[in-house]
């Protein structure tokens, strides 16, 4: 037998190889043929014919309609250069933006065959040769978020007890003389504004009492509940006048139009539904949420009707066709609080993830206000541009409405005897003048807070500092 072949491992082999490669090319290392000059020339004037040949021909078009217009070929303003400031007899210096600017100062650009054609140049004037145009730089500043408007502190001033359930919506009067409230214990209260006392109590629904809106246009309040009741009351007889039957389930909300007798409402059964005020017909049934319809607030322009829901969509409707024309999906989580802007085509909506402002009528977003890291319950906005947010914990946020500012921060205090746990804001609104706040809690109280009237921007100065990035991300 023969002597057995010695096994080696693959990089023994491979380095071997490596190596005899190596030692085969080492003596012809350095000795390549040189470059055919002509060649190389060849390669270079069809690379730059390949790059710059479409550039070369527009200019000689363009060149050709210039003698044609009369027009001179050459360039005659001067340098483009940033003067020193020896140059300029003191002036500064200027930098970022190109414009061109009429008058003598500049140094003369020699003209040759390489200056830019007159043709297409903005600012050039024609004139001939002696027409001294320069171009100069001139500073152009940046784009800034415009610092917020300043706003007074909000301090609490009266609390108002008088349900012994939660309270969970509140409405203003359209003369602003009283306000009421719906609660857990099922009672209607009507309070005077001014002073806070109780005027009267209404009783029929058989449940909570979740909405409540006064019409501005009829002695008529309107009220709806988890009994699925959605009730009319007249104010000059304080008697249910008229029922609005067809809910499967409660309501949670509700809207008045503001120039038609229309009534909106919306609820558990995942529907908003839009009444004929007078007939009580169920106009529309508008379905497309896939969850608890959580609020509605309706306005005079398109879109006319808007909801939120705990299907973390918000719906913009048709009136006239009962359909939804757009759907916005931003929200990550349950949206349960819509409000318009009194005086700008816009609208705000809250959820635990961020608050965000939407402009109409297509629904474009504008921004985030982030901060409020809670369950959000309600918001209310003033024409001052005040919004507000309240939250399950208790928690109020005061932001300025056009830049997002969040100006105050504060949380409301639990009436003696309860617990901190009963905390909570389930439903705002400012009155008509924008001077107070009603808030409406879990503690069985309501809330009524206003202006300090003592604060300044001295005491009180505005902490800007804009996050542009993260007020636009989605």
């Amino acid at each position: 037998m023969g002597e057995d072949i010695q096994k080696h491992s693959v990089h023994t082999l491979v380095f071997r190889s490596l190596k005899r490669t190596h030692d085969m090319f080492l003596s012809e290392e350095g000795s390549l043929p040189p470059l055919d000059t002509k060649a190389v020339g060849a390669w270079r004037s069809s690379k730059a014919k390949d790059t710059y040949g479409p550039i070369v021909e527009l200019v000689k078009k363009q060149q050709e309609i210039a003698k044609k217009s009369g027009i001179p070929t050459n360039y005659p303003g001067g340098a483009l250069a940033i003067k020193n400031t020896a140059e300029q007899g003191g002036e500064t210096s200027q930098a970022l933006a190109l414009v061109p600017s009429i008058g003598g100062g500049g140094h003369q650009m020699p003209q040759t065959s390489a200056n830019i054609s007159a043709v297409g140049i903005p600012g050039y004037a024609s004139g001939g040769p002696n027409n001294n145009t320069t171009q100069s730089l001139v500073t152009r500043k940046a784009p800034a978020m415009p610092k917020p408007q300043w706003h007074p502190p909000w301090k609490l001033y009266r609390v108002i007890s008088g349900h012994i359930g939660w309270v969970r919506c509140v409405a203003v009067d359209p003369t602003n003389e009283w306000f009421c409230t719906g609660s857990a214990d099922r009672v209607i209260k009507i309070w005077d504004l001014a002073t806070g006392r109780l005027k009267l109590s209404l009783t029929g629904h058989v449940s909570t009492v979740r909405a409540l809106q006064v019409s501005p246009r009829h002695p008529y309040l309107f009220s709806a509940g988890e009994d699925r009741q959605v009730k009319c009351w007249d104010l000059e007889y304080n008697k249910v006048i008229r029922h609005y039957h067809g809910h499967l389930s409660a309501v949670y909300s509700m809207a008045l139009h503001p120039t038609i007798d229309v009534l909106v409402t919306c609820g558990r059964d995942s529907t908003a539904r839009v009444w004929d005020m007078r007939t009580k017909a169920n106009i529309h049934t508008l379905t497309a949420h896939t969850n608890t319809v959580a609020s509605v607030v309706c306005q005079a322009a398109e879109p006319q009707i808007i909801t939120s829901s705990h299907d973390s969509t918000i719906r913009l409707w048709d009136l006239a066709a009962g359909k939804s024309m757009a759907t916005l999906t931003n929200h990550k989580k349950s949206v349960r609080a819509v409000a318009m802007h009194p005086n700008l085509y816009m609208f705000a909506s809250a959820s635990p993830d961020n608050i965000k402002q939407w402009k109409c009528p297509e629904g474009k977003f504008i921004q985030n206000l982030s901060g409020h890291n809670a369950i959000l319950n309600c918001l209310a906005i003033n024409a001052d541009n005040v919004m507000v947010s309240g939250a399950d914990n208790g928690s109020l946020h005061f932001w300025d409405f056009k830049t997002g500012y969040n100006f105050q921060r504060t949380q409301a205090p639990v009436q003696p005897g309860s617990m901190d746990s009963e905390a909570g804001v389930f439903a705002m609104t400012f009155d008509h003048s924008g001077s107070r706040l009603i808030t409406a809690e879990a503690d069985k109280t309501i809330k009524i807070y206003k202006e300090d009237d003592e604060a300044n921007e001295e005491t009180h100065p505005i902490n800007w500092k804009p996050d542009l990035l993260k007020r636009r991300r989605y």
